[in-house]
């Protein structure tokens, strides 16, 4: 709480979590008195965490799998609220990352709208370690464009400038500005 503080008081309002549990301990009493706090799901989203993550979070920008879109969908139609999200793809192809193909992105898309009414807004993308992304960015953003979706979440504290150079519009510094996690 200490070191968010500063930037909640300079007037930040969007903040990035990894994981469910840490941002319910951190942020439920921030965002009681802060309502204009926008909180990010920002890291691999379980389906047993759905629940708990739709009533904090307002954008999520995991989605990798049909069943938690499903999960999704009906965990926010109980509560009536409308999370922003995006769809997180696997650029590199690595079995060590969730995501979806670019190959199935479009039948995907087309089932997260008709089928559960999900609020997709963009693209997510972890691009390989060790390796240019721009490559992979610029594949986003042509790929965004194609969907007619305006927004990518991508880049991070190593990559953001690149990022930005392929349109991102959410970008992950946590470590520039926080340093490393403990």
């Amino acid at each position: 709480m200490k070191n968010i503080s500063p930037l909640i008081n300079f007037g930040h309002t969007d903040f990035g979590e990894n994981k469910v549990q840490e941002a319910i301990e951190k942020w439920t009493e921030i965002k009681t008195i802060k309502n204009n706090i926008n909180l990010h799901m920002v890291g691999k989203l379980q389906t047993n965490k759905v629940k708990q993550a739709v009533q904090i979070f307002d954008y999520i920008h995991s989605l990798d799998s049909l069943k938690l879109a499903s999960k999704i969908s009906r965990e926010q139609n109980k509560i009536n609220k409308n999370i922003k999200i995006f769809i997180q793809i696997n650029v590199g192809n690595e079995n060590q990352k969730s995501g979806i193909s670019f190959e199935d992105l479009p039948n995907f898309y087309r089932s997260c709208i008709d089928q559960f009414n999900l609020k997709i807004i963009g693209l997510m993308c972890l691009p390989p370690n060790d390796t240019d992304p721009s490559v992979y960015f610029k594949k986003m953003m042509e790929t965004a464009n194609f969907l007619s979706l305006k927004e990518l979440s991508m880049g991070m504290s190593s990559d953001y400038l690149t990022a930005v150079k392929y349109n991102s519009s959410y970008i992950r510094v946590g470590t520039k500005i926080f340093g490393e996690r403990n």
